[in-house]
């Protein structure tokens, strides 16, 4: 099945599934429902109905994934032998959609399945690494011992005293 639907002045061929760019849509927030209600054709397999201009019941149910901009599209605009050049970007307000359902008609909108939640039993059980991260976890602060129990003339032998320079007297004689 298909629809050919109009919004932002422009036309799209959907089907179900279908995930579309579209001009932005300010009053919908991201994660919900929409009904596109221009509906210029629609299809289903042979039969096809065109509009005059909508066709008249129809709708597309999509729903917002999400509001952004879209690629950059660099205007140039240049007058030969006149040292003329202009360069301006431009970023379009764009929305993404996911085409839900095409309903003919009189048809209703099925409900939108939920996912089912992974049940949360899997935190209260001990999993077999378990004890080899308490192993490793009693091992690093031995490591951190072993570093603290080295002598401190070591320490001390490593920093030099810095050189003495010498004084402008000195340079002159």
């Amino acid at each position: 099945m298909f629809a050919v639907i109009r919004t932002g002045g422009k036309q799209y061929r959907v089907s179900p599934d279908d995930v579309i760019k579209i001009e932005r849509l300010a009053d919908v927030d991201a994660g919900n429902n929409i009904e596109l209600t221009d509906v210029l054709a629609m299809g289903d397999g042979d039969s096809v109905t065109l509009g005059t201009p909508v066709v008249d019941g129809a709708r597309v149910v999509a729903s917002v994934l999400e509001h952004k901009r879209d690629t950059k599209i660099i205007v140039f605009k240049k007058k030969r032998r006149k040292n003329y050049r202009r360069t301006q970007g431009h970023r379009q307000n764009i929305t993404i959609l996911r085409i839900e359902e095409i309903l003919a008609a009189g048809e209703k909108a099925s409900p939108k399945k939920k996912a089912a939640a992974k049940p949360a039993a899997d935190a209260g059980k001990a999993t077999d690494d378990a004890p080899a991260k308490k192993a490793a976890a009693k091992k690093a602060p031995a490591k951190k011992a072993a570093a603290a129990d080295k002598p401190a003339a070591k320490k001390a032998a490593a920093k030099k005293a810095p050189a003495k320079k010498a004084t402008k007297d000195s340079d002159k004689e």
